[in-house]
């Protein structure tokens, strides 16, 4: 069965370019790749994925559009047909891409809105072996969005673009996979919006340091450090300059594709946190509103 099975990029719109720029290449931990046609591109050191961040000058905060990878040309082709098949408006159909990296790809808009591109045969980029107390970004790790009727949002992305569902948190949180990693994909209910983009680090060491080089950069913790239970990842979440959330992660689960059997996790305190050490919490993360780019593509 054709379907995606990789996360590729974030593609940014941003009114202060500078700020958000200054903060993924000095103070994250991304490698500037490339500047073209107004947009500028930023890898992880850890994987040879070509970039993972993509940004632009924006007269409003937007997400441009969520890069996904299939493995074929014949599994983009054949993921078009279904996202045809479910209603979904396409952006433009399977074609080779133009951009940094080239490949074969086609865009669409999400029932909720959101421009996802799905694509194969993307150009790798050059990367090295993560050493302990590294601390910087190895590959992202996880996307959570909102959706207004968040189950729906679950579904699409199981029945259409090939996702397994992992687990619940409650009835309010769902954990999808594309591959090993326990969730690649979540969803909370809310406006249509990202909530957050999460990074692997290579071990909880590198989180930890990371967020000690990020508070010596002046960029302070929002919510962790901690660990949750879905997944069992540890977490620490910050905020960029434009004001979107971005996480520190390490340990994700791995598991059986083919045995893994999805448990719903009962909402605790020590559910969504197992350590309870942390500052924060949910109630400290921006607040959740409409996407200002629903259903208006960007053109690069």
């Amino acid at each position: 069965m054709s379907r995606v099975t990789e996360i590729r990029y974030v593609g940014y719109g941003v009114p202060d370019l500078a700020a958000e720029r200054d903060f993924y290449g000095a103070k994250w931990g991304l490698r500037e790749v490339a500047e073209r046609d107004g947009m500028v591109y930023f890898a992880t050191e850890g994987h040879d994925e070509l970039y993972v961040v993509r940004l632009r000058q924006s007269d409003t905060k937007r997400i441009d559009v969520v890069g996904f990878a299939a493995d074929t040309r014949a599994d983009v082709d054949a993921l078009h047909d279904k996202v045809i098949a479910a209603g979904c408006r396409i952006v433009f159909a399977p074609r080779d891409l133009d951009g940094v990296g080239g490949g074969y790809g086609f865009r669409f808009f999400t029932p909720d809105g959101l421009t996802f591109e799905i694509s194969s045969d993307v150009a790798r980029g050059d990367m090295r072996e993560m050493k302990r107390w590294d601390a910087v970004p190895q590959k992202i790790s996880h996307i959570v969005f909102h959706s207004p009727d968040h189950k729906a949002a679950t579904q699409f992305f199981i029945d259409v673009l090939g996702f397994r569902l992992s687990d619940w948190l409650g009835d309010f949180m769902s954990f999808l996979r594309c591959n090993s990693a326990h969730h690649r994909i979540a969803f909370l209910p809310g406006p249509p919006c990202l909530n957050h983009v999460a990074y692997d680090m290579l071990g909880v060491d590198d989180m930890m340091r990371g967020i000690h080089n990020l508070k010596q950069k002046d960029v302070e913790i929002t919510w962790g450090p901690g660990r949750h239970t879905a997944g069992n990842n540890t977490f620490s979440y910050f905020v960029t300059p434009n004001g979107f959330a971005v996480e520190y992660t390490s340990e994700l689960e791995e598991v059986d594709d083919a045995t893994w059997q999805p448990i719903v996790h009962v909402p605790a305190p020590l559910v969504m946190d197992q350590w309870g050490i942390g500052i924060g919490g949910p109630q400290t993360m921006p607040h959740a509103a409409p996407d200002a780019g629903l259903f208006q593509a960007v053109e690069a």
